[in-house]
């Protein structure tokens, strides 16, 4: 059976000497000097696959929907209100190689969400009238939402671009 490496090799064209990378606080830099602080903790970022992404905001507007529910007596409106905040947390919290899949996976989660809540009465005939209904009297937050994942979608693809071609332009 064989093992696999677990870490990768050193760089071939710089000594491990100048290798970079963080050092242990109170490890002085190699010239000498003061020890380097440590640096400041912060919160670590969510990086969501595109069906994570989907997945969350899925649940996150089925949760909208049964605090709507629950608060404001099934109004879309407010579930509408809540949906753009919503389509921009998953385009902010997408992975970078799946920022395609933000600004497709806001609206089916606004249709899984609107469709506890959307009136239908009766059987199957009749929440399927209630939930085309409340998609196309609420058409306007749903694209709002969409647009608003999109556009991040676009300006992180953007930054990210752009930044793989800053050092291709220096050399």
């Amino acid at each position: 059976m064989e093992q696999y490496r677990t870490r990768s090799a050193p760089h071939p064209q710089r000594p491990p000497a100048q290798r970079r990378g963080p050092r242990p606080t109170g490890v002085p830099a190699q010239g000498g000097g003061a020890p380097r602080p440590a640096p400041a903790r912060r919160m670590p970022r969510p990086r969501l696959t595109g069906l994570g992404g989907g997945l969350f905001a899925c649940t996150a507007m089925v949760l909208v929907a049964g605090i709507c529910a629950l608060l404001f007596g099934s109004s879309l409106f407010v579930y509408g209100l809540l949906f753009p905040p919503v389509a921009a947390a998953t385009a902010l919290w997408v992975r970078p190689a799946d920022l395609i899949t933000a600004p497709i996976g806001v609206p089916i989660a606004f249709a899984a969400g609107v469709w506890p809540i959307s009136g239908g009465s009766g059987g199957f005939g009749g929440q399927l009238m209630g939930l085309v209904s409340a998609l196309s009297l609420h058409a306007g937050w749903l694209y709002a939402g969409t647009l608003v994942a999109a556009l991040i979608a676009l300006v992180r693809k953007a930054v990210l671009i752009g930044r793989r071609r800053l050092p291709r332009r220096a050399a």
